[in-house]
């Protein structure tokens, strides 16, 4: 069987217009192909970029048109930063959010404010309760055991995968996970590759060893990326300036 193709979209940042003309691509691209599909998001919605609400509500749009699809599934992770939007909202009032705040989230607050200017106190009220129960359901990774693949948002600990903490799948920027060549030995790595975003080195997409890093700096003037993967095939790319 040719089993599914996957599409794996890397950090959004808030490029909302860019998504959008991604998605209508992918779609394209999946009618031409007349196999099933998954379309997996690998996290970071939010911040930095103009339009994080957009961004946020075009996967959910995404999603509910393919709900009940038997052909087209569409899979939504978790990024560091809906981490730590959800930190912040789940935060003392009166605490400082500096470390979300500088890291893009006044940006995401901006997009949901429509020019009223957010306190401290008031931007929680300016998110819709429907998006912050979005985030909260968002899975950290999906495994295609059909296939050997892994998406998470950041990477793996190629030590201890599976068994270690959602932390690195969000956050890891370690040596030794990018340094795919060099993983040890392990049954659990064996012909696995990793398709992840969170660490842009360039707009071009890192086709490595074992892994696949989609994060091409849509957010600083880049692409938004997505990896075409087809069982028998090598993986391609689908791009949104």
């Amino acid at each position: 069987m040719a089993g599914h193709v996957y599409f794996a979209i890397g950090d959004v940042h808030g490029e909302a217009a860019k998504l959008c003309a991604l998605h209508e691509a992918i779609l394209e691209r999946i009618a031409v192909e007349k196999l099933p599909a998954r379309i997996i998001h690998l996290g970071d919605y939010v911040d930095r970029g103009p339009d994080s609400r957009g961004a946020i509500e075009r996967v959910m749009a995404l999603e509910a048109t393919f709900a009940d699809s038997t052909t087209i599934e569409v899979i939504s992770l978790m990024g560091n930063h809906e981490q730590m939007m959800l930190d912040a909202y789940d935060a003392d009032p009166n605490a400082s959010h500096l470390s979300w705040w500088t890291q893009g989230g006044e940006e995401t607050v901006a997009s949901y404010a429509n020019g009223v200017t957010p306190s401290a106190t008031t931007w929680r009220s300016m998110i819709p309760r429907e998006h912050i129960n979005w985030m909260r359901r968002l899975r950290v990774i999906h495994q295609a055991t059909d296939q050997k693949l892994v998406f998470v948002h950041a990477g793996i600990e190629p030590a201890s995968f599976p068994n270690e903490p959602d932390r690195t799948y969000l956050w890891t920027r370690s040596e030794r996970f990018m340094n795919d060549d060099g993983w040890p030995d392990r049954p659990e790595l064996k012909g696995l590759t990793v398709i992840h975003g969170h660490t842009p080195v360039s707009y071009q997409p890192e086709l490595k060893f074992r892994r696949i890093n989609v994060d091409t700096g849509a957010c600083f003037g880049g692409p938004l990326t997505a990896v075409v993967l087809k069982h028998g095939e090598a993986p391609s790319f689908i791009r949104s300036n």
